[in-house]
């Protein structure tokens, strides 16, 4: 089933408010939509199979070993949706400093806005320092956790997950760094959205993380139902988002989870590009998948939680999103 002409009609109407100083990143992205609706109204929907937070409903806190600094999570293995990582949002003023990543856990962060400098946490991995700013990432493996300080206000989205995989030998996952806008274009068969995978297609890897860009109009060609959780930052434009049998409009600043085989698709509307970031277990047999969601053990697990608990599998990357 596809979204009424109503329902188009009402997305393609719908433009983002300009960023007002002094905001959260999340709050500046709020939609016009988001805040004109009556008191306690929401876009925001939670379920098990998937999760839409929209930046109007998203609660920031404190975080332990961080200073001055706050975090909303989005994605976590808490019930209901059991995720097998962890994704969240972290405000960090200048001067603020981030802890690093859970024992045994791997992190991604994407710069998006600000600039900061990652140090060595450990001993053991004396590694150069990592500079980030606006769409800069870096990837720290389990076995080099690092720590921040930010330089200006900086606004990171970040992806922890418990890794699954050998910690020494040749196949380690390296400390990584790059630019979104440089890292290369890959094919992608059918479809006809651009798209850079951020992490290498390795074993060492057990996730991935993509960024896809629509022009308005363009569309998934596959309506998609795969193995893989997907954790989503909309950084630019609108659209429709199937989730299940539902459709959903979204626009920038919106986060979605998904789980295992929820059908999935996305139509970019309105007349901006519109650009997602994703998160993607790779690498990983299905049948090995440690998640909260089919196994009741915590995979993943995020800032402020415990890192003891769960499994950690993850899930082979065959599908291009």
């Amino acid at each position: 089933m596809m979204p009424s002409p109503l329902l188009l009609l009402l997305i393609a109407s719908c433009a983002a408010l300009e960023p007002a100083s002094g905001l959260p990143w999340s709050q500046e992205h709020a939609t016009a939509a988001s805040l004109a609706g009556p008191p306690g109204g929401t876009r925001s929907v939670v379920s098990r199979d998937y999760s839409l937070i929209t930046p109007d409903s998203r609660v920031y806190t404190g975080a332990p070993g961080w200073s001055k600094a706050s975090v909303a999570h989005i994605v976590s293995p808490a019930f209901p949706t059991g995720a097998a990582f962890a994704m969240f949002i972290a405000e960090v003023p200048a001067g603020g400093t981030c802890a690093p990543a859970p024992a045994g856990h791997s992190r991604f962060v994407l710069s998006l806005r600000g600039e900061a400098t990652w140090k060595t946490a450990s001993g053991e991995y004396p590694g150069a320092d990592v500079n980030t700013k606006k769409d800069v990432y870096a990837f720290f493996p389990a076995h080099a956790p690092y720590t921040c300080e930010a330089k200006t206000h900086t606004t990171l989205l970040v992806y922890e997950k418990r890794y699954d995989g050998d910690k020494a030998g040749d196949d380690m996952p390296q400390v990584l760094s790059g630019e979104v806008e440089t890292s290369p274009l890959l094919d992608v068969g059918v479809e006809v959205f651009k798209l850079r995978k951020l992490l290498p297609q390795t074993l060492a890897y057990d996730f991935n993380v993509h960024v896809m860009d629509f022009y308005p109009g363009e569309y998934l060609k596959v309506r998609e139902i795969h193995h893989n959780q997907h954790g989503l930052l909309l950084l630019t434009g609108e659209g429709i988002y199937r989730l299940g049998n539902d459709f959903h409009p979204v626009s920038a600043g919106d986060c979605i989870y998904m789980a295992p085989y929820v059908p999935q698709w996305y139509g970019a509307l309105g007349t901006n590009t519109s650009r997602y970031i994703l998160y993607k277990d790779a690498n990983r047999e299905p049948a090995i998948y440690g998640g909260a969601h089919t196994s009741g053990k915590a995979g993943g697990c995020g800032v402020g939680c415990s890192a003891g608990g769960g499994g950690g599998g993850s899930c082979s990357a065959t599908a291009t999103d």
